[in-house]
């Protein structure tokens, strides 16, 4: 099924909203982006905050507070500066604005609408005074499914807020959607034999599936938004052993490999903690990059058992030592991991690990990334809707998945899947009733 206008939902934490058959292209990476975010608190006639000082405290705090935490710390540090969000207004939000509108039934295309509608009688022009909004409203009778929604790419989120302020792990994620990252899925090839891969869930290792806070973005997400430039993501042609230093972090040198696949891309990263991002990953792990969509990325998970970050498991669960995949004739080895560094094997062509030396291969010089704008465009081009398609209440395409419960803190993935024409990668249509712990958002 092509999906064009209509748009599709993808929900894990929040719901990201679709509006073209495929995820973008990768152009070359753009330059530092100064992006002006306003949020915006929204009442309704039927349903208003029940702190609405408490909340109108917390916004600021939220969205440009200095602690690491917040959004706009969270993706400057992730960029290494080369992507920030600003306030849009001095006082750094607006609100609350009361709607004309009940809150029954999650109307959140006309929440949005209507929301714009009152920006613009206030004098505020898309485009101009702002870039991108993110709509926080009271959730008590809204009874929506998801506790934040976003357009994928685009210029808006929504949050339906339970208590007094949302952390990261769902702004975070939100606004991960915006960059164009879809739900980062896993595929689980045991033993590391690429050719027999099952879909198996959600990833642990980036804030877009069930990784949340402290987990940053993954390689391939960070490619996708153009921040390893500069030859940080090494394209490898030959076969040889490579250095990696830690994907997050200060500092030069290669954090990402990408390695081509048959009609695919092969992402490999070593994590380790850095800054405020990585506690609980260490290792080197891979990733399949479906026919160059680096933001519908898959971790590759090569045991049998589903252990991760997210239930206690050790730090190196997901890592990866071997992966082999004989229709490409490709091999993947790791020599030494640890430490803020490790040393990775690749053989291309059918060659063998064993005759490749130990000696780290010489990068060769850096090459533009394969990385998209980490600002989507509000224009209509190939890639992007109209503003009314990408943010609008016109009736999308909803992909069921599994419901989850208090005890259960991962996110459900559904894994964005590119090529000639989005896949449908769930048995029906329907909503998906998420239902996130309340006092995770509080």
């Amino acid at each position: 099924m092509k999906l064009s206008a209509l748009g599709r939902i993808a929900l894990a934490t929040g719901i990201a909203v679709l509006a073209t058959a495929t995820l973008p292209g990768t152009p070359a990476a753009a330059a530092p982006v100064k992006r002006k975010l306003l949020p915006v608190l929204v009442e309704f006639s039927d349903a208003s905050f029940q702190f609405p000082d408490k909340v109108k405290a917390s916004t600021p705090d939220t969205y440009f507070g200095a602690k690491s935490d917040s959004a706009a710390s969270y993706l400057s540090e992730l960029s290494r500066g080369q992507y920030t969000v600003v306030p849009a207004v001095p006082e750094q939000f607006l609100g609350p604005i009361k709607l004309d509108l009940s809150a029954a039934g999650c109307p959140h295309g006309k929440i949005n609408q209507m929301t714009r509608d009152e920006l613009a009688k206030r004098g505020l022009v898309a485009g101009e005074d702002y870039d991108s909004i993110s709509i926080v409203f009271p959730a008590q009778k809204t009874n929506c499914p998801w506790a934040g929604l976003a357009t994928l790419p685009g210029p808006t989120t929504w949050i339906n807020l339970y208590g007094t302020a949302s952390g990261i792990d769902v702004v975070g994620h939100e606004l991960g959607h915006n960059l164009g990252f879809g739900h980062q899925g896993r595929l689980r090839c045991t033993g590391g034999n690429l050719g027999a891969c099952k879909s198996a869930g959600a990833s642990h290792t980036t804030i877009m599936a069930g990784g949340y806070r402290p987990a940053g973005f993954s390689a391939p997400e960070m490619i996708r938004a153009g921040w390893l430039n500069g030859g940080a993501s090494q394209k490898v042609t030959k076969s040889g052993v490579y250095t990696l230093r830690t994907l997050h972090g200060k500092g030069s040198g290669v954090r990402a490999l990408d390695i081509a696949l048959g009609g695919d891309r092969l992402v490999i990263e070593y994590r380790h903690a850095a800054g405020n991002f990585d506690a609980k990953l260490e290792g080197v792990h891979a990733y399949r990059v479906p026919k160059g969509s680096y933001g519908a990325s898959s971790l590759i998970d090569t045991t049998a058992a589903d252990k991760t970050a997210a239930n206690n498991a050790a730090p190196n669960t997901d890592a990866i030592t071997k992966l082999t995949d004989k229709a490409s004739k490709l091999s993947v080895a790791v020599v030494s991991s640890g430490g803020g560094q490790a040393k990775v094997k690749v053989a291309l062509n059918g060659d063998s690990l064993a005759s490749i030396d130990a000696a780290p291969t010489k990068s060769p010089s850096p090459s533009p990334s394969p990385s998209a704008t980490p600002t989507p465009s509000a224009s209509p081009s190939a890639n992007t809707a109209t503003e009314a398609e990408s943010d609008g209440s016109e009736p999308v395409t909803e992909l069921g998945s599994r419901e989850l419960t208090a005890d259960d803190d991962s996110s459900t993935t559904l894994p964005l899947v590119a090529g000639g024409g989005a896949a449908l990668l769930a048995a029906g249509l329907g909503f998906l009733l998420l239902k996130r712990r309340r006092g995770k958002h509080a």
